[in-house]
């Protein structure tokens, strides 16, 4: 997707609205209108989408305050696209994440479920993330349940699809461990009598 340097947009806005302004009230309203009509264009685009698509770039690198720094330079979240808004807060789930912020994570991820998003394979992304979280929380029947949710929708995306098949096995995995720790326990205490007395065995 085509986009224009953050720094760059607020500079072509800035001189765009400002000339266009300036010429309308000198050589009179048609000569400025072109300028300040693309000026506003950039304004409208800049509200809509924030910095979100950039700050998902920067994230790609590792660079998580870099990220965080971009994103702050979106003007009000609650302005953006509902698509951009649920992103915004996706970043600011993964970025918690990555701090170990797991409560913080969570809150985030929360929000953006709650929009209502136009496709299955973002309510999926997001779900992804939320089972994440609960996994990381050692709360793996909620991850499960999340992991079915997902199941119902329609998701298109190759790599997501491999994200999900690549969670399941791992959650699988988990419960897995989970039974086998429970097992050796069990075989640690050794087998009791009713009364708590350990059975010994018999002796030939």
């Amino acid at each position: 997707m085509f986009s224009i340097n953050i720094y760059l947009r607020f500079a072509l806005m800035v001189v765009l609205i400002g000339g266009g302004i300036a010429l309308s009230v000198i050589y009179g309203f048609w000569y400025g209108f072109p300028f300040w009509l693309v000026g506003l264009f950039l304004l409208v685009g800049y509200v809509a989408l924030g910095t979100v698509q950039s700050a998902a770039q920067i994230m790609q690198t590792g660079d998580v305050d870099a990220a965080e720094r971009r994103l702050k330079l979106t003007l009000t979240p609650k302005l953006l696209y509902v698509t951009n808004r649920a992103y915004y807060y996706m970043l600011k789930g993964t970025i918690a994440m990555q701090r170990k912020q797991i409560e913080e994570a969570e809150k985030w991820f929360r929000k953006a479920r709650e929009l209502e998003l136009p496709t299955d394979n973002e309510k999926a992304m997001i779900l992804l993330q939320l089972a994440g979280v609960a996994a990381q929380r050692h709360k793996w029947n909620q991850a499960r349940i999340y992991l079915r949710d997902i199941k119902k929708l329609k998701v298109t995306e190759e790599e997501l699809k491999r994200q999900i098949k690549e969670f399941e096995k791992a959650l699988a995995s988990s419960g897995q461990l989970k039974a086998a720790t429970r097992s050796g326990m069990a075989h640690k205490g050794g087998l009791r009598q009713p009364g708590g007395k350990r059975r010994r065995p018999r002796m030939k």
